[in-house]
């Protein structure tokens, strides 16, 4: 049995927005599975779906061989969730957060308060923690939200965007905390993200989403690997001719594949470095001129761009104003 098995999951909204269509993965127990994908992409509505906050319009999602639809109260017991916009109760205190999140899973007495305690020491708020909330920085109210999300010792654990908002400092702190949960406690865990370095570093296993379709999946290592080679960037100087200096790379024997990007040509090749100058060469030699040029590793940004033909940045500051107006 699946931790997570989801299967030709769809969700139209109203005016027929897709944000899901037929979405499809599965989650081993204990592993670390991360939902990359630009805003908008899908993640967070797939991630309320599997955790009984919305209804799909079709296909069919378990948890821990649970149907979220029809056992929702059950998988409810069975889970931890995160959301994106923080949940903890800035007016008490992480103490008083944490009792009161217990008490929602009807925990009471000495067990609960020794989960308390050990939530605040494992998250490094026990110094903090009778201090009013509204005083913590962003970093600690993040912490606070995950340990509130484990206090009835959940099998499967969803993370929406953990680090989002964060300083650079406070998102390692974060990863630090998510890779020790999954090491020490034995989680399931499910992360969606837009950073792709997070989905690198955490993750055994990346599922990329992009318009509300899975379109590449495996370790990031498989997904990267997939490439070969490396990915050189040639920016062409008359953007009126970049259809042109696309084609004329296409025939190079050495060019695995082109992709075009505004007036950027992203190209594959086998060694980056001997590949450039003759790539600069063919296209001036046909009064192209090229204005920048870069060279690369395969990385995550490569397969997303790979994948569907443009660059995961762009893509994500496209999607940001859809993203505002319809959950992702």
């Amino acid at each position: 049995m699946y931790a997570i098995d989801v299967d030709d999951l769809r969700k139209t909204y109203p005016r027929g927005v897709e944000a899901l269509r037929g979405v499809s993965f599965r989650v081993q127990r204990g592993e670390v599975f991360a939902l990359l994908g630009p805003n908008g992409a899908g993640k967070s509505t797939t991630v309320r779906i599997l955790t009984t906050l919305t209804a799909a319009s079709s296909g069919r999602a378990m948890v821990m061989g649970l149907d979220v639809a029809s056992q929702a109260n059950d998988v409810r017991r069975r889970i931890g969730y995160v959301a994106q916009a923080s949940g903890v109760d800035t007016t008490g205190t992480a103490r008083e957060n944490l009792l009161l999140q217990g008490h929602l899973f009807h925990l009471h007495g000495p067990a609960l308060t020794a989960r308390v305690d050990e939530l605040l020491s494992l998250f490094d708020l026990t110094e903090a923690a009778d201090r009013l909330v509204r005083t913590y920085s962003g970093g600690m109210k993040r912490r606070l939200d995950v340990a509130m999300g484990l206090v009835h010792r959940p099998e499967v654990f969803f993370l929406d965007e953990p680090t989002t908002g964060l300083d650079p400092e406070s998102r390692a702190v974060m990863w630090n905390e998510v890779r020790r949960l999954a090491e020490q406690q034995e989680l399931t865990i499910l992360l969606t993200t837009h950073y792709l370095e997070e989905a690198d570093r955490l993750a055994r296993y990346v599922a990329i989403i992009d318009r509300g379709q899975i379109v590449a999946r495996g370790t990031p290592d498989e997904l990267k690997g997939s490439l070969g080679g490396d990915m050189v960037s040639l920016e062409v100087s008359d953007e009126a001719r970049t259809a042109d200096a696309a084609a004329l790379l296409e025939q190079l024997p050495h060019a695995a594949r082109v992709v075009r990007e505004g007036r950027t040509l992203h190209v594959q090749v086998e060694h980056g470095a001997r590949a450039l100058a003759g790539l600069v060469a063919a296209l001036d030699n046909a009064g192209l001129a090229v204005s920048q040029a870069s060279i690369t590793r395969p990385s995550l940004d490569e397969v997303y761009l790979a994948v569907t033909g443009r660059s995961f940045s762009k893509a994500d500051a496209e999607a940001a104003p859809a993203a505002r107006r319809w959950p992702a």
